[in-house]
């Protein structure tokens, strides 16, 4: 019989909800430490700030999402219009298609 994996871990890390600035702070050191500081517009970081519900993991989730699409089509710099194409929901026409 296995044990819950909440049983098995030893350490846990408990992290309050960060505010906006303290996410852009965490956003920024992220480009500047992966060797391009301006990857992201100053307008995506703040969007994806205001969109990450106060979460570290919510915030590096959607922007590992936007480097992978940019990738994709080979985008030097993401911006708030790639944000649109990767996260907007579907419109009630383009579902009717589908």
């Amino acid at each position: 019989m296995a044990l819950p994996l909440g049983s098995r871990i030893r350490a846990r890390l408990i992290m309050e909800y960060a505010d906006r600035e303290t996410l852009m702070a965490c956003l920024k050191h992220l480009q500047i430490t992966a060797g391009n500081a301006s990857l992201m517009t100053t307008e995506l970081m703040q969007t994806l700030c205001d969109h990450a519900a106060g979460n570290y993991r919510v915030l590096t989730s959607m922007a590992a999402e936007l480097l992978a699409s940019a990738a994709q089509q080979e985008i030097t710099q993401l911006d708030e219009k790639l944000y649109l194409e990767v996260f907007a929901t579907p419109t009630a026409h383009a579902r009717k298609r589908a």
